[in-house]
């Protein structure tokens, strides 16, 4: 795959992925009728946004390491009943596409990987 196909994926996975962690804890399917403060797990994926959008190597690194804080939830959460399992496989699978796509983007963008490079 080509660097920015992997940076589409990765962008549009965080922001489905924020997306649907407030939209889920806030109305949709919340652990506390009226809402929970659950709803505050989607403010540490704001911190990468900009780089991520910007195409920032360094931000795609460490990236892939807090999107697996979501892959451990949705394993976590997928087996409640209803909606809550739903959105749980939801988020599982958007936080594995953010993971593969952060994770090959500053694997191809790689310095040593670049042509010219005669490592």
């Amino acid at each position: 795959m080509k660097p920015a196909h992997l940076s589409l994926a990765a962008s549009a996975s965080l922001i489905a992925l924020m997306v649907l962690c407030v939209l889920w804890e806030g109305w949709l399917a919340p652990v506390r009728p009226g809402g929970s403060w659950l709803t505050l797990k989607a403010l540490p994926l704001l911190l990468p946004m900009f780089g991520i959008l910007r195409g920032r190597r360094y931000t795609y690194q460490w990236t892939s390491m807090l999107s697996l804080l979501y892959v451990a939830e949705g394993v976590l959460r997928v087996g409640d009943p209803g909606l809550m399992g739903f959105f749980a496989a939801s988020e599982l699978v958007l936080a594995l596409v953010l993971f593969f796509s952060t994770m090959f983007y500053a694997r191809l963008t790689a310095p040593s990987r670049q042509p010219g490079d005669m490592r």
